[in-house]
C-alpha cells in the first residue's frame, strides 16, 4: 500500500494546518473531544472550498456506541448524501449488530447512496466488533478501502500484534490505516511490526481561550475538559510525522 499521513480535524484553522504540514488526506469531523460525530454541512463546505487534498467525512450521529436506532440511521444516510453532493472524496462510516458484528445491511446501504462516487473508510467501530478477522472480511466484501484501527486496543502501540495480523490478511485487498494515539515518534516502530504504511492522528495541540472574563463553576457541557482551553491540529507536527512517514522503507 501506499504511505499515506491523514489529519483528523474538526475546524477549518486544523484543516488549514494539516494541509500545510503536508498531510495527504483529512478526516473532517465535529467535536473531536467525545471521539467525533458528523459536522456540519457549514464546515465541511468551508473546508471543501480552501483545501486543496483529499477531505474524508466521518459519518456518526451521536457520542458513544455504535449499534444505531432506526433513526439514527436514516439520519446517517441523509448525511451521506449530503457529503455526496458537496463532492466530498470520501465518508467514514461504520455500525455494530446488538450481536458485535458489523451491520452490513447498514453499511451497504449507506454505501449505495454514495452511488459509487465516494470512497469508504471503516472507522474503529471495526475495533469493537466480535471477530477482527472475520470484520476485515465483511468489509471487503462490502466495498470498502480502508479500516481505521488501533487493534482493538484504546493505542495502536498496545495493539501492534493484531495490526500486524490484519495487514498481512488485508494484503493489497484493503489498506489498514493505523490510527489512536498514533505520534512522528510511534510511528517508526508501527511500520517496523506492522508492515503499515499508513497513519491517522489529529497533531492536536492546546491553546488557551482567548476569554478574558471568565465565570467558573458554569460547565457547558460534560466535564471533560478544561472548557478555557482549545484544540488543534498542528502544522509543525503534521510536518514532522510527514518528513518520518517519507523516511518510511
Amino acid at each position: 500500500m501506499e504511505r499515506l499521513l491523514e489529519v483528523c480535524v474538526d475546524s477549518l484553522e486544523s484543516a488549514l494546518a494539516a494541509q500545510e504540514g503536508g498531510a495527504d488526506r483529512l478526516e473532517l469531523c465535529g467535536h473531536l473531544s467525545i471521539g467525533g460525530v458528523t459536522p456540519s454541512l457549514a464546515l465541511i463546505e468551508a473546508v471543501m472550498a480552501q483545501v486543496t487534498i483529499p477531505v474524508n467525512v466521518l459519518i456518526r450521529p451521536r457520542f458513544g456506541d455504535f449499534c444505531f436506532t432506526g433513526a439514527e440511521k436514516q439520519q446517517l444516510l441523509r448525511e451521506v448524501a449530503l457529503c455526496r453532493d458537496v463532492g466530498v472524496h470520501g465518508i467514514v462510516l461504520g455500525a455494530l449488530n446488538p450481536d458485535g458484528r458489523l451491520d452490513e445491511e447498514h453499511l451497504a446501504a449507506s454505501m449505495e447512496v454514495g452511488g459509487g462516487k465516494l470512497s469508504h473508510t471503516l472507522h474503529r467501530a471495526f475495533d469493537l466488533c466480535r471477530d477482527p478477522m472475520e470484520g476485515l472480511e465483511t468489509a471487503v466484501a462490502l466495498g470498502f478501502d480502508t479500516i481505521l484501527t488501533s487493534g482493538q486496543q484504546a493505542r495502536a502501540v498496545d495493539g501492534i500484534g493484531l495490526l500486524r495480523d490484519l495487514n498481512q490478511r488485508a494484503g493489497e485487498r484493503i489498506a489498514i490505516l493505523a490510527g489512536s494515539g498514533v505520534t512522528p515518534e510511534n510511528m517508526p516502530l508501527l511500520h517496523r511490526e506492522t508492515g503499515i504504511r499508513q497513519f491517522h492522528f489529529s497533531a492536536k495541540v492546546t491553546r488557551p481561550s482567548p476569554m478574558v472574563f471568565r465565570r467558573p463553576g458554569v460547565p457547558m457541557g460534560l466535564p471533560l475538559a478544561d472548557e478555557y482551553e482549545r484544540t488543534c491540529a498542528d502544522a509543525e507536527t503534521v510536518a514532522r510525522a510527514k518528513a518520518v512517514l517519507l523516511g518510511l522503507f
